[in-house]
């Protein structure tokens, strides 16, 4: 049995030498491994109170099946790993980097273009995430990991695939509270656009370093996300009605990721509605409802996508009609 202190480090997981480690968190501690033939992994290993719970090792067995599912493009890819292992495992690929929440205490707050740029990067990743049927579930500043060709999004902890059975128990919440959606926090059914929320939250963090509904006394910071907006004082004019049309409470109301990667690389611009504090479609974009309707615009099958999911969220004909003609 390998026993790990917070003062020391195995010198072996699995068949992976460990030289150091990289980071710790709640469940356990991060290690820097070498395989036999020297190729770089990160070594998640479980603290011995949570291996001890069989809930848990299921649980953990799910996030490795989960981080499977996902292009390692966008994650740190599986490698190896033993959930029922003493103490249970999971080697990913290592990705040299540091995370966004490193990021933004060592260097300040993210400018407005570097954010829309990791904004799309995470869009991306969550594209790829939902496809494989997985909703994150814990999208926060430090499971971004920012690699040189992008951000990564990594640990699956608490992750759920499409028709799986929860393993939480009644009265739970699990998840880290200033980046949770509201759905979490009530237990209600979570979806994908819970982790539009935690995105919204999380670019947020990356533009002003604070998180927009705080991070100290817990009760209150969930009293916040699910009563009250968000706080987004310092983020870039240009991104600040995005991210709070993400972080809106009702999950039907929030923009789906096409929408959004359309947002941020500037191809679907979004103002600011004095009336509503909500999102809404620039003049210029208004303009081309004279020339194409929602019948017309939606012919093509992935412009069908966008109306469809713009429509859901309670957009109007009119709304739908200059998103997808402007957008596309």
């Amino acid at each position: 049995m390998t026993v790990l202190t917070p003062m020391s480090d195995p010198e072996q997981v699995g068949r992976y030498r460990i030289v150091g480690r990289l980071g710790s968190g709640g469940m356990g501690w991060v290690l820097h491994g070498r395989s036999p033939s020297g190729r770089s992994v990160a070594v998640k290993v479980i603290r011995p109170e949570f291996a001890d719970d069989p809930g848990f090792r299921e649980r953990f067995a799910r996030e490795i099946e989960a981080a499977k599912a996902v292009s390692g493009a966008f994650t740190a890819a599986v490698v190896d790993a033993d959930p029922f292992g003493d103490p249970p495992w999971l080697a990913t690929v290592h990705v040299p980097g540091p995370s966004l929440w490193e990021a933004v205490k060592t260097h300040g707050p993210m400018p407005e273009p570097q954010l829309a740029t990791l904004g799309a990067g995470l869009v991306e990743a969550l594209q790829n995430i939902h496809a494989a049927g997985v909703v994150h579930r814990d999208l926060k500043p430090s499971n971004v990991l920012l690699a040189e060709d992008g951000p990564r999004v990594i640990d699956f902890g608490i992750s759920r695939r499409s028709g799986a059975e929860g393993l939480t128990q009644p009265g739970t919440v699990m998840g880290t509270p200033a980046y949770m959606s509201p759905e979490q926090i009530m237990a209600d059914p979570v979806g994908p656009a819970s982790d539009v929320f935690s995105l919204g939250a999380v670019l947020a963090f990356a533009a002003t370093g604070i998180a927009p509904f705080g991070e100290t006394e817990i009760s209150a910071v969930l009293q916040r996300v699910t009563a009250e907006a968000p706080v987004l004082d310092g983020v870039p004019g240009g991104l600040r009605p995005l991210l709070g049309w993400c972080m809106t409470k009702d999950p039907r109301n929030r923009p789906s990721l096409d929408v959004l990667l359309d947002a941020l690389t500037g191809n679907l611009p979004v103002e600011e509605d004095v009336h509503s504090n909500g999102p809404a479609w620039s003049e210029s974009v208004a303009e081309d409802i004279r020339e194409r309707s929602v019948e017309n615009a939606v012919r093509q099958p992935p412009l069908r996508r966008h109306a469809l999911a713009l429509l859901a969220a309670g957009l109007t004909d009119e709304m739908v009609a200059a998103a997808v003609t402007r957008g596309r």
